[in-house]
């Protein structure tokens, strides 16, 4: 079926929008390439748009699969009618075809199934339609050697009905609409429940309409479902419900009959239908709290990917411990080793003076400019250590950087490629420094999952979450380009349309041919064709090319284009770029970007791209963001005071707030009515915040924007 139009209604596009997205797709084009070098054909769709397009388009081709496996299996039960085969091609959910096919599904012995069996299929119809004559003599004709007496028969045929109700779709759809509307999530502790922590104190006794329940209330009940500490119901009112069920089948009974039906409605209600429906809404509930949390994960990693590098920096990174010491690395500009060792300022040992002495050396031996100190265990101890040494070196600077995910790269084979020859503890330590010169780069190593900017990150689908945050690393790389000459296969193998091997090979091909002097040598990369060419090539940067285009993010495919607009502009390479700015706009004043697009005969977002490039070519968009807070002393919490202006970085984003490194031991909490609605806060963001609250003994700080 083509889906374009209800694609685009959903997400609000126009149908050729999608239609040409789709066409795009199907041709083998990536997501990055399509909403870089393709906007003239899908009328500027960015990434976000272009993904939501693909996942629904996908998920409606599931949907297409599962109708035909459906109306093939009923088919083969000759139960396929025009009614219900006609239901079956109007349905466009995974949903409503599974409530379809839901009386059809070939089922386990049942109650109903056990009385069908018998032959007490009749007397079930005649209480669903009403019947006129004696309820006794009517049940008495249906006595078999299972059901013997009267009131076995009655039941049993009560099963088939109350079977037949709860297979009824409109009275399932409803019900469950009802549920979701009216219903209440109550969670109560087990008792004995074993929750020393108290982690779950907030959901011992707790009870809320379920359409209010916040997505990370219900990881977190779910989470203490799962260890045993909450047992979570849903909760609907009788007279929320069984109105439902009498709407559809109630008629004007004879009196007997009609006390049948009653309690076959009540039956199929509490027995069948609710637990099916409290099933099913505490999946779709789960469901949406997972999508939002994946959400909120892939917003975390953007921002941290995001975060601005510091070139041309000598760094020392600090993986801190206490028994087995602090594991310290020195990096030149480049990110190259260049000194490792092992100190011991923290308890059991408290060799301070030592550990003073050899980062001191070490800072004045190789002209460290910055102390990177990663934020796990001892961090803030170690943090005492550093901010007694940057009095003793002037100039010298320290930060703090997350260090999550250091220690699945120290042992990754990755790192083993880089550093073979390094004790795997140390390995972390130059992660952690190289995080600082470009955290882009150096992240791309890990598994984004590994990274750790998210809440109840292992309850989530870890194919889900996987696929978003791996989608978060290939925008973000394609967004900032990648130089082709000096980076990793790690790196590489995120750029549009290249894999892992792909990568690998164009490694090979630069250690045994040298520099990539221009873009068009990738070619000569096995495995890289017109099509990979096509796809990758504008996202790969060549800075000290003899083209001035092969260090930009202009596609070879408009290099001839290039060259007319800045012609016709009267640009040339040795202009500078505030002249080149000049230039461009005295010529607009005369003209427009869409007259000379058509004189050119190419699209209007095209032109605005390349003249984008002309004038700063290969612009990294991680120049726009602020950069890291360098400190050169150390806060405790005990020097803090309500009302304090303090500098702070955020470090995780949730959605009841942000957590916030202020400098000591713990996070602040910069909570969610402390932001205006028209804020956006992202991770890596620098903050000017309030003291608000302190608390010592519970290790908490609560913030407001200054």
């Amino acid at each position: 079926m083509n889906h374009n139009n209800r694609i685009a209604r959903e997400l609000n596009l126009q149908p050729r929008q999608v239609h040409s997205a789709i066409e795009l797709f199907q041709d083998g084009n990536t997501i990055p390439f399509i909403a870089r070098y393709r906007k003239e054909m899908t009328f500027s769709l960015d990434e976000l748009q272009l993904r939501q397009i693909e996942q629904k388009y996908k998920y409606y081709e599931a949907v297409d699969t599962r109708r035909e496996q459906i109306i093939s299996a009923i088919g083969k039960q000759d139960k396929l009618t025009d009614e219900i085969h006609e239901k079956l091609i109007n349905s466009f959910s995974l949903v409503g075809l599974e409530d379809l096919y839901q009386p059809y599904k070939t089922k386990r012995r049942t109650r109903a199934s056990k009385a069908i069996d018998a032959g007490l299929k009749p007397l079930a119809d005649k209480i669903l339609i009403g019947n006129r004559g004696d309820l006794v003599s009517e049940a008495r004709r249906f006595i078999c050697e299972d059901y013997s007496i009267v009131e076995d028969v009655l039941a049993g045929a009560r099963d088939i009905v109350a079977q037949t109700i709860a297979d009824n779709i409109y009275v399932r759809q409803e019900i469950r609409s009802k549920m979701l509307e009216w219903g209440r999530l109550e969670s109560k502790r087990i008792k004995d429940a074993d929750d020393e922590k108290a982690v779950f104190r907030l959901y011992y006794d707790f009870s809320n309409r379920a359409k209010w329940i916040k997505p990370y209330q219900i990881l977190a009940m779910n989470r203490g479902e799962a260890e045993k500490v909450l047992r979570i119901k849903i909760q609907i009112e009788e007279r929320d419900w069984l109105p439902v069920i009498r709407r559809h089948y109630v008629r004007k009974h004879q009196q007997n009959w009609l006390e049948q039906l009653e309690l076959s409605i009540v039956d199929a209600g509490k027995r069948l239908i609710l637990p099916a429906v409290e099933r099913y809404l505490r999946r779709y509930l789960t469901e949406i709290a997972h999508e939002h949390a994946i959400e909120v994960f892939a917003d975390n990693l953007r921002g941290l990917l995001l975060q601005a590098p510091l070139p041309n920096t000598i760094v020392m990174g600090i993986d801190p411990g206490f028994r087995t010491g602090c594991k310290v690395a020195v990096i030149d500009e480049t990110g190259k080793v260049l000194d490792t060792c092992t100190i011991y300022p923290n308890p059991p040992q408290n060799d301070t003076n030592r550990s003073l002495g050899k980062l001191k050396t070490l800072v004045e031996q190789y002209n460290v400019d910055l102390v990177a100190i990663g934020n796990g265990t001892a961090s803030r101890e170690t943090e005492l250590l550093i901010a007694d040494l940057v009095k003793q070196c002037n100039g010298l600077k320290y930060l703090i950087v997350s260090e999550a995910g250091a220690s699945v790269y120290s042992a990754s084979e990755v790192a083993r490629s880089e550093l073979p020859d390094m004790d795997v503890t140390l390995r972390g330590a130059v992660s952690i420094a190289r995080r600082v010169q470009d955290p882009l780069a150096e992240l791309v190593k890990i598994d984004p999952k590994s990274i750790g900017v998210g809440l109840y990150q292992h309850d989530l689908n870890q194919n889900e979450l996987s696929d978003a945050l791996t989608w978060i690393v290939q925008t973000v790389v394609n967004r900032v380009g990648v130089e082709l000459n000096t980076s990793s296969v790690s790196l590489l193998r995120y750029v549009a349309g290249i894999s892992e091997n792909i990568a690998k090979n164009i490694v090979a091909y630069r250690e045994d041919a040298g520099r990539f002097r221009n873009r068009m040598e990738l070619q000569a990369v096995g495995g890289i064709g017109e099509k990979t060419f096509q796809q990758c090539a504008g996202f790969l940067r060549i800075r000290d090319s003899q083209n001035w285009m092969d260090g930009s993010a202009i596609h070879p495919e408009s290099y001839s284009l290039a060259r007319e607009i800045t012609r016709t502009i009267g640009i040339h390479e040795d202009i500078s770029p505030e002249m080149r700015q000049t230039m461009i706009d005295n010529f607009f004043t005369k003209t427009t970007t869409i007259t000379l697009a058509k004189r050119l005969n190419v699209g209007e977002p095209t032109i605005v791209d390349i003249l984008e490039q002309v004038v700063q070519p290969g612009r990294d968009p991680r120049e726009d963001v602020a950069p890291p807070i360098l400190r050169s002393d150390v806060l405790k919490m005990e020097d803090l005071q309500e009302g304090m202006i303090v500098d702070g970085v955020v470090r995780n984003v949730v959605d009841f707030g942000a957590f916030i490194d202020i400098g000591v031991k713990q996070d602040g909490l910069l909570h969610s009515s402390k932001i205006t609605r028209d804020m956006v806060i992202a991770v890596g963001d620098n903050l000017k915040l309030n003291i608000l609250s302190i608390d010592i003994e519970r290790g908490r700080i609560g913030l407001s924007l200054s």
